[in-house]
């Protein structure tokens, strides 16, 4: 099994910058898909940022398009989510999520337990 830690989280103003991280408890090898998820009391969870390992294509949620950027350091077993010109809306718990051979969904995947975001 995988074990995930989300860190990095915190509060900040508007138009300020967070980096989210996600460590792992083991080597993230090219057969992982690792996707950032966020979630606010009451409202579905939305997939916000996805890296492929295998062939470094990363896909983003329309709305963070320009502002995030997911990338990773196999060297640290580290994924990480640049956060820049944050938004009230972008507040939410974060979710580090990661699966082999397809990326993961709410449902399923190696899951963190949560880092929260909160944009003032």
């Amino acid at each position: 099994d995988v074990q995930l830690v989300e860190s990095g989280g915190g509060s900040v103003q508007t138009g300020g910058s967070l980096r989210l991280s996600c460590a792992a408890s083991a080597y993230i090898d090219s057969s992982f898909c690792i996707t950032w998820f966020r979630q606010v009391p009451g409202k579905e969870r939305e997939s916000v940022a996805t890296i492929v390992a295998r062939s470094g294509r990363t896909d983003y949620v329309d709305s963070v398009k320009g502002r995030f950027t997911i990338y990773k350091d196999n060297t640290k077993n580290t994924v990480y989510l640049q956060m820049n010109s944050l938004k009230p809306e972008d507040t939410a718990m974060y979710y580090c999520a990661a699966q082999r051979a397809t990326c993961p969904t709410p449902g399923s995947g190696y899951w963190g337990q949560g880092t929260q975001v909160t944009v003032s």
